[in-house]
């Protein structure tokens, strides 16, 4: 029987905070094999990255670590610096989830693949800048050298994330680890970057330890699952066998955890809430001394929508395609020209004083809740902050409409004291719903509310907000690349591409039958499917 590459037995891990100690990972094993492809799957919070960083004693010094690791037959755990530093980089490699925070944004991509190859291979100059090329047309970076002095933000997330994996291939490791490499990515770019890890791990014979939430993505790559709750593995073995014939309850509750149904019809003789006509979102190049326009970036063509009461309209589109620019306009949040009528008024040359009065009736919600709610307030005060700019309505009181929206929205009203960072991500997102709900809304856009979160949790949310939609009778402008959670929250889907809107129709005609190459793509990428054709899904 071939020697496992990796090999972890009866780790556990504790963290020590405060006098008191967290269990993190609670006698866990697993083998990778060279060539192997290993997930290990589960919630946030269940320990699925605590096991990964152990291997290489990534963890910080509050951590505690027992058990074995082996790498090739040689003991990692207690080992010294030097052999730790041997073994990192070169032998394993790590992919993080979010290269944005991962990548150094003070630096060029050619300084920080430099830096990895310099360090651990001895290369210099030339041959240091054409390894960092080769390396980069093999993640699929198009015309590399020209990309050699950019910068992170002038990337997009897909060539940030293969910027990642060219930095985690350029020592040959045996073993990759990628930790939830394609959480933040559209479903395009994840397909091309699952697709690039498949390809790269069979050209370089590595083995791969692939972290995820998400297991479609499981099936796709894997060919042994671990499944992971409250820092204990609960269930493992071959992927098509765990599939078919899940043992484990908590393993069919993630198999399961898929937004399903569909909403409910909006209500009979729905008014219109927002209308636009031929909208258009250009933003202006300016450049010399006297700031002359000479081109424009144009970010919406000729965008035209209607909502009506009780009614969702799903956008989708890559990033960059416009999505998010759309729906600030429509808040009146960024300029634009051509018509924007709200509630039957047209708001598009409204000053902000004549604003003001209707923006508690338009509300949002953001995709990040942990980046969109201030650490420094209680829940109470996130909540009621909008009241405090658009007045408590008379007769009432402010704490008791919080406590109220709190349990409409699954929160117990006893928590409003509490910080953010006391909540879980799910939790958070019902405090970025409640700040918008507390202020009784007819439109609320929903901005990717739901790509941070774990598929369970995603599933709570859905429900939730199609509950509050037939209760107020809500419009939704709902942005998302995951076309599975649109197909069960809309009545409506737009599609849009670099600016313009290249299909729009009732949500089960777009899903059934698509009529643009681009639409079936993103159909294709978002359901695993070969092709669509016309058929339905």
């Amino acid at each position: 029987m071939t020697q496992p590459l990796l090999e972890i037995r009866d780790l556990t891990v504790a963290f020590r905070q405060d006098g008191a100690e967290t269990l993190a990972v609670r006698n866990a094993s697993l083998t990778v094999a060279p060539g192997e492809t290993v997930a290990i799957v589960g919630e946030s919070g269940s320990g699925k990255s605590v096991t990964a960083l152990s291997t290489v004693s990534l963890l910080p010094d509050s951590a505690r670590v027992s058990g074995s690791v082996t790498y090739a037959g040689r003991e990692l755990l207690g080992a010294d610096e030097r052999t730790l530093c041997e073994v990192r980089g070169n032998d394993i490699s790590f992919i993080f989830q979010e290269p944005m925070t991962s990548l150094n944004p003070l630096h060029t991509i050619e300084k920080q693949l430099a830096e990895s190859i310099e360090l651990h291979q001895g290369l210099r100059g030339e041959a240091v800048r054409a390894r960092i090329i080769e390396l980069l047309e093999k993640v699929g970076i198009h015309d590399p050298a020209s990309r050699l002095g950019a910068y992170p933000h002038q990337l997009s997330g897909g060539q940030r994330q293969r910027v990642m994996i060219a930095m985690a291939l350029a020592n040959s490791p045996d073993l990759l680890i990628a930790d939830e490499p394609t959480t933040a990515l559209d479903v395009t770019i994840q397909a091309q970057i699952l697709e690039l890890l498949t390809d790269l791990k069979r050209q370089e014979n590595m083995s791969l330890l692939f972290i995820t939430h998400d297991l479609g993505i499981v099936r796709r790559i894997a060919d042994r699952v671990h499944v992971m709750k409250g820092g204990e593995i609960v269930e493992h073995g071959p992927t098509a066998e765990l599939f078919a014939a899940p043992r484990h309850e908590y393993t069919r509750t993630l198999l399961e955890a898929e937004p399903a149904g569909r909403p409910d019809s909006p209500p009979e003789g729905a008014g219109e809430i927002v209308r636009t006509e031929g909208l258009r979102i250009w933003f202006p190049i300016q450049r010399g001394l006297l700031r002359r326009t000479v081109g424009h970036i144009k970010a919406v063509n000729d965008a035209s929508l209607s909502i009506c009461e009780g009614e969702t309209l799903g956008i989708v589109g890559e990033s960059g395609s416009g999505k998010t620019t759309l729906a600030l306009a429509i808040m009146r949040l960024i300029r634009s020209e051509g018509p924007i009528v709200f509630m039957g008024e047209h708001i598009e040359r409204l000053h902000a004083r004549e604003l003001r009065p209707l923006r508690a009736r338009m509300q949002i919600v953001f995709q990040d809740p942990y980046g969109s709610l201030s650490p420094r307030m209680t829940v109470e005060e996130i909540i009621s902050e909008g009241l405090g700019v658009h007045g408590v309505p008379e007769g009432r009181d402010t704490h008791v409409m919080v406590g109220e929206i709190m349990e409409e929205v699954g929160l117990d009203p006893s928590t409003m004291h509490r910080y953010p960072h006391e909540f879980s991500g799910g939790q958070r997102q019902r405090i970025a719903i409640a700040r918008a709900m507390i202020l009784r809304p007819r439109l609320v856009v929903l901005d990717e509310p739901t790509s941070a979160l774990d598929m369970t949790v995603q599933v709570q949310i859905v429900n939730l907000l199609r509950d509050l939609q037939k209760r107020h009778r809500l419009a939704y402008l709902f942005i998302s690349h995951d076309l599975r959670v649109v197909r069960a929250l809309s009545h409506k889907v737009m599609v849009m591409k670099r600016g313009d809107v290249v299909e729009a129709g009732p949500a089960e005609l777009i899903f059934s039958a698509p009529q643009t190459a681009y639409t079936r793509a993103l159909m294709a990428a978002a359901f695993d499917l070969k092709a669509v054709e016309g058929g339905g899904i």
